[in-house]
Parts: structure tokens; C-alpha cells; sequence
């Protein structure tokens, strides 16, 4: 199974379709723990305190910016986050997404 921290996102200005739910469950298999929502695919997270939860989002600024690809982030109930990507040109999901999503998960670690 290819490893997409491996990969880097590559700049969509749209033009192109969405991926296809089928696509999108196969890719899914590759990330642990995030939902397909729709068009789009999402994770909770929980934190001890809202210092380490802050700490996190912080880390994912970066490589958001690193990736020029950015997930919607939602800090809920002092310690909780949820993560939101899919790509917004396209109004949909791309193999960006997921590179993101497994470069997050890098971070958990």
C-alpha cells in the first residue's frame, strides 16, 4: 500500500472531477480513524487540555501552509478538535485530501 506521507499536494485550480465515493472509500482505507462526510472527510480528536489541543492545530497550520492545502478545524468543549478537508475548487475530494489527512495523522504520532 503506497504511503501518502510520502506524497505532497499538488495545486487544483478546479477543472477537474471530484472523486467518486468508490475512490474515496479506497483511500480511506489508507488513513485511520477519518469518516467520509458527504464530499468531504472528517476526524475528532480529543486532547487532555485546551494548551495541547491549541499546540496541535498550531502544528497543523504549518503543514497545511507547507502543503498549500488547508482542512477546516473546529475546537468544540475546551479539549476537542474536528478536522474538516476536501478540496474546495472542486467541491469535492482528491487525492489531496488524503495526503493531508495521512500527514496529520504523522503528526498524532
Amino acid at each position: 500500500m503506497e504511503d501518502l506521507t510520502k506524497k505532497h499536494c499538488v495545486p487544483c485550480e478546479g477543472g477537474v472531477p471530484p472523486m467518486t465515493k468508490e475512490e474515496a472509500e479506497k483511500y480511506l482505507k489508507k488513513i485511520k480513524g477519518w469518516e467520509l462526510a458527504g464530499n468531504k472527510i472528517e476526524k475528532d480528536l480529543k486532547f487532555r487540555n485546551f494548551k495541547q489541543a491549541m499546540a496541535f492545530i498550531n502544528k497543523i497550520a504549518e503543514l497545511a501552509e507547507e502543503e498549500g492545502h488547508h482542512p477546516d478545524i473546529l475546537v468544540y468543549s475546551w479539549n476537542k478538535v474536528k478536522l474538516v478537508t476536501y478540496t474546495h475548487a472542486i467541491g469535492g475530494l482528491s487525492e489531496n485530501d488524503f495526503i493531508l489527512a495521512a500527514k496529520i495523522d504523522r503528526l498524532l504520532q
